[in-house]
């Protein structure tokens, strides 16, 4: 049973705890975990640093809190699209459309899931990386299976697959951009490129 921790229930759940998350988000995207304080994040709130306590004990506990939250939505919203009965193609390019398209529709806080991560303790890192692992899995099941049954091509699998993450976690560093400004057609662009790394010929939509 996934661990409910801080952002899923009790006092972090709040509607309160929400504000001051979101509030966090935009603090830790602009100016990094260690540019940031509680004073600076609660003052886009109109609250004192001290209102900040009862829903968060630290500002580590915060980020932990984001982080959690945020890889439960990427890992959810993947899930949610990847049907083990359909082939390894199809399987790959929606897993990879959903991958990319949630790094770029929801930049700020993929920004902060990604980038501040060390600023965690041993424990909340620990249990961000298994969550990290989930995911990186699925692409490893996807990618070997079709290397398997000759649906694709690649040569290493294991490269095959950190690069296709690499490419996906790196859209929420420089999204939006004078290009590209729709998360789903920059979901199902990076699908077609994935779908060329593994040796695969890219098709249309």
């Amino acid at each position: 049973m996934r661990n409910a921790g801080p952002g899923r229930s009790g006092a972090a759940g709040s509607a309160a705890a929400q504000r001051i998350r979101d509030a966090a988000i935009e603090s830790f995207a602009e100016h990094g975990y260690a540019g940031t304080s509680t004073r600076q994040i609660t003052a886009r709130l109109n609250m004192s640093a001290a209102a900040m306590y009862p829903h968060f004990r630290s500002k580590e506990e915060l980020l932990y809190s984001i982080a959690l939250e945020g890889h439960h939505q990427v890992n959810d919203a993947i899930a949610a699209v990847d049907d083990p009965a359909g082939t390894y193609r199809d399987r790959l390019r929606l897993v990879v459309a959903a991958f990319a398209g949630w790094q770029a529709e929801h930049h700020a806080l993929a920004r902060v899931v990604q980038y501040e991560m060390r600023a965690l303790t041993p424990d909340h890192f620990r249990v961000i990386a298994g969550l990290r692992r989930e995911i990186t899995a699925r692409l490893d099941e996807i990618v070997r299976g079709g290397a398997e049954t000759g649906e694709f091509t690649v040569d290493d699998t294991d490269d095959a697959v950190l690069a296709i993450s690499s490419l996906c976690v790196d859209v929420c560093r420089w999204f939006p951009s004078r290009a590209h400004r729709d998360p789903v057609a920059l979901g199902q662009a990076y699908a077609r490129t994935a779908e060329r790394i593994v040796g695969g010929s890219a098709r249309s939509g």
